[in-house]
């Protein structure tokens, strides 16, 4: 193998270890990125159970006082 066949190889070989080290990174970031949308993922859907069961308070609180509004309405009508 020639001198120039020789620096030709390790050339290519250390374009391919820094193309390693990049993908690496960037798996490190991606999983990084997916942990922390994952974790908004469960407050998010925490928050929607919660906001979930005050819309089914003031509903239920609602409907009392339609009911209480229209026996006040049959009592003095």
């Amino acid at each position: 193998m020639s001198q120039e066949q020789k620096r030709n190889h390790e050339h290519d070989l250390k374009a391919l270890e820094y193309r390693v080290d990049e993908l690496i990174q960037l798996c490190h970031q991606l999983k990084g990125e997916n942990q922390a949308l994952r974790d908004q993922q469960g407050n998010l859907m925490s928050e929607r159970a919660n906001l979930m069961e005050k819309n089914e308070m003031a509903r239920s609180r609602i409907e009392a006082m339609i009911m209480r509004l229209k026996n006040m309405e049959s009592e003095h009508g």
